[in-house]
């Protein structure tokens, strides 16, 4: 127990997670991560002179059971001592893909209680296999490398303690300090993506190919984040210059004399800048607009490509919702 502790502080001293005196919102679901992390926080607080406040969100998408959640949360903020925000969102701000809408929801909901409470940071509780998971995830639906990056340690107020922890040590953590925690069913439904990756597609790629493949593919999405940080840089400074409200403009012949990679992420920057949205575009989307960009035809090049107009004429390309 002492080590898995010693772990974690480690891992947060190295990603610089918090300092001394920090003040932390803990979101807590009910389920087996969320709980470790909230035992684990609640030992180290006087340490470090944390102070911690506990979220959850009770989406009543599961009936009963999103109810028993909600309870059963309520008795942890009592057993630990740590007061207790809930947030019930409306069924009316369910909108487009659900994973995404409840994403979005959570992490609107968790920054507008930091600034609320005056707070620092938001802990929350997703671990390797999680990441593991979201790399397969992206990998499959040909992201580009912001997705491949996945998860980082900390993202501007967020930070991810348990990111480098398995499922399993958390599994024995719980168990061997007998931590009660609540099971979500619907984690179980292989109809769902990301739980079809999880029980099916890295249990065979573990078993044939890499027993250590969730390890591996969490490492390796560190290092893709490094060099998609250096990226990053030089397409927001493309990007920066040409937005503008709700439409870009640029000239065909300045975007193409950039590097295909800075290509790529200037296009993901200004499809995110002009749709306010942080969903990463799937590859196929990107190789069509710079098609377009790169078009020698003397006609009018036009396409809707995730919801924006973008058309060239002449080299003047014009990118608008």
């Amino acid at each position: 127990m002492a080590q898995f502790i010693k772990t974690i502080q480690n891992f947060a001293f190295t990603n610089n997670l918090w300092e001394k005196g920090s003040r932390i919102i803990i979101g807590v679901s009910g389920g087996s991560d969320s709980v470790c992390l909230l035992d684990v926080l609640s030992k180290i607080k006087s340490k470090y002179d944390l102070q911690l406040h506990i979220t959850h969100i009770n989406y009543a998408l599961r009936g009963e059971d999103s109810e028993k959640d909600e309870i059963f949360v309520r008795e942890l903020s009592k057993k630990y001592n740590i007061p207790l925000t809930v947030f019930k969102p409306k069924k009316a701000d369910y909108k487009g893909n659900l994973e995404n809408s409840l994403r979005e929801i959570r992490y609107a909901f968790f920054e507008k209680m930091r600034l609320q409470l005056g707070f620092d940071l938001v802990a929350v509780a997703h671990n390797q296999d999680d990441q593991a998971e979201t790399v397969l995830m992206r990998i499959i639906r040909g992201s580009g490398l912001n997705g491949l990056s996945a998860m980082n340690a900390k993202t501007k107020n967020i930070i991810r303690p348990l990111l480098q922890t398995s499922k399993k040590d958390i599994l024995a953590y719980v168990k061997q300090n007998k931590l009660k925690y609540r099971t979500d069913k619907s984690n179980l439904d292989i109809n769902l993506t990301r739980n079809n990756i999880r029980h099916k597609l890295l249990p065979y790629l573990e078993k044939n190919f890499n027993p250590a493949i969730k390890k591996t593919l969490s490492q390796w999405s560190t290092t893709v984040a490094s060099d998609y940080e250096f990226i990053d840089q030089s397409a927001q400074h493309f990007a920066g210059k040409v937005c503008e409200n709700k439409c870009a403009n640029f000239n065909a012949q300045d975007f193409l004399l950039q590097h295909i990679a800075i290509q790529r992420q200037a296009l993901r920057m200004i499809t995110n800048n002009l749709k306010k949205t942080t969903l990463d575009l799937e590859n196929g989307q990107i190789e069509e607009m710079i098609k377009i960009i790169n078009s020698s035809k003397s006609k009018n090049q036009k396409a809707l490509i995730c919801g924006l107009n973008i058309s060239k004429k002449g080299v003047k390309v014009d990118i608008r919702c």
